[in-house]
This record gives C-alpha cells, sequence and structure tokens, in this order.
C-alpha cells in the first residue's frame, strides 16, 4: 500500500458499539479514530488484562483496568509493569487516532502512589506533539476512587510507512 491510499477499514467494537455506525459520513478525524478503535479490537494482551477503552478521540484516549490478584507483587501493590501497560496500550490508542500505524519509539514512567488490590485506574492520554513521523504523548494514571496520581508516563512515537 503506498502512503497515498487509504488503510481499508473493518468493522470493531469498543464498548459495544457498531463500527457501521455513522462509517459513510466519515472524515478524516473519524477515520483516524476507526484505525485506532480497530487495533484496539486486535489487541488480545489489552483486554486480557482486563482493560477497557472508554474515550476514544482524535489525539485522546481513556482506558480503564482493574488490579487484579494476579497483578499484585510481593509489597501488595500493583507491579509497577501492569500500570506501565496500562498506560502503553492508553498511549497506543491515542497515537493511532490519527490513522497512521504508529509504535513506540520509547517511553518512561515516574510511579507516584502504589495502586492496590481492587483499584480501578484510569490512564488518559493526550497527545502533545506530533511533527513529521514522531510524536510525544502524555498519559496520566489514576485511581478512580478518589483521583490519586499513580503514575505519569510520557511515550515517544514513530508512524510507520506501510508497505
Amino acid at each position: 500500500m503506498s502512503d497515498a491510499e487509504e488503510p481499508q477499514m473493518m468493522p470493531y467494537a469498543v464498548n459495544g458499539e457498531d463500527a457501521a455506525a455513522g462509517a459513510h459520513e466519515a472524515g478524516p478525524s473519524e477515520e483516524g479514530v476507526a484505525f485506532a478503535r480497530q487495533m484496539w479490537a486486535d489487541d488480545q494482551a489489552s483486554r486480557r488484562l482486563g482493560m477497557d477503552a472508554t474515550v476514544v478521540e482524535q489525539d485522546h484516549a481513556v482506558v480503564r483496568m482493574e488490579i487484579r490478584d494476579d497483578m499484585v507483587n510481593g509489597h501488595a501493590i500493583c507491579h509497577g509493569g501492569y500500570i506501565f501497560t496500562l498506560a502503553d496500550s492508553c498511549f497506543a490508542l491515542a497515537c493511532n487516532s490519527r490513522g497512521r500505524l504508529t509504535v513506540a519509539a520509547g517511553a518512561d514512567i515516574s510511579f507516584t502512589a502504589p495502586g492496590r488490590l481492587g483499584d480501578v485506574l484510569v490512564a488518559e492520554a493526550r497527545v502533545r506533539s506530533a511533527f513529521g513521523r514522531s510524536g510525544i504523548t502524555d498519559v496520566t494514571v489514576k485511581r478512580e476512587s478518589d483521583g490519586q496520581i499513580i503514575a505519569e508516563f510520557r511515550g515517544r512515537s514513530r508512524s510507520l510507512k506501510r508497505g
């Protein structure tokens, strides 16, 4: 597929929504969001960790995940790898929402408070800068019950050429 060709959109469902709804009126923003939603529908890793994408918009996404007993480490807190994975999955939705195949080039995370068994964590991602094929996306992970910030994540993305 050349860079000028649009990706073929396949039906998807996020939170029970049908892909065909409104597809005949889709513009560039909607097509990009549809691309990200299809990526999410195909994401077995995030699904098996119980993640739920509640918002998918251009340059913005929100994903929730409840901390299960198999995510808690020997200190009785959520293993940082699961928090990173939640933030990374949310990052992926936001930076793919322009309809370009985009992957992580790198990321950093700062853990600010522990998550505990039963906590619902909410990650919110916003693309801060997109330039050429590169981008920077910030993700804040909060505890849903009290809004406590659990982690701050900054991802660096790179769009790939298809072909």
